[in-house]
């Protein structure tokens, strides 16, 4: 499902009024209760997206516009990001870590905990130019 919807805003702070952002917003999926984290991968042409309370990863496809389920269960994934090798990193805030997966599927585990804890619930991930993976939002 793909469709055009006029963007509506509410200015909480008026020194971003100015900004106006765009008219129009297109809808490329419904049915989730509430979806987070897009990572975009430009070379396959497809985005990847959590609904985190049904608890799996959906996957866009910019050439059909078709949404399937790129991962279920998948640890209540939020933030994503996509590391140098074009792998998806995830915030799995269910299963308290941090996840790479890995471009045959399979998923490694790149933290579950810190100092001696386990993570409390890691969201909002980023990854270093240079090397590795970090993320904000999660105390252990």
């Amino acid at each position: 499902m793909r469709d055009s919807i006029k963007a509506q805003f509410e200015v909480l702070d008026e020194r971003f009024r100015s900004c106006g952002g765009d008219g129009w917003m297109e809808r490329l999926h419904t049915g989730c209760r509430w979806t987070e984290g897009p990572a975009y991968f430009p070379a396959g042409r497809y985005l990847l997206f959590s609904d985190i309370p049904n608890d799996q990863i959906l996957r866009w496809d910019e050439t059909t516009g078709a949404v399937g389920v790129f991962r279920h269960p998948a640890g209540y994934a939020n933030g994503h990001t996509i590391d140098r090798q074009g792998r998806l990193v995830s915030c799995e805030q269910g299963d308290r870590r941090i996840t790479r997966t890995e471009h045959d599927g399979s998923v490694t585990v790149l933290a579950d905990s810190w100092d001696g804890k386990r993570l409390n619930s890691p969201n909002g991930g980023y990854t270093f130019p240079t090397a590795g993976a970090g993320t904000s939002g999660s105390s252990a």
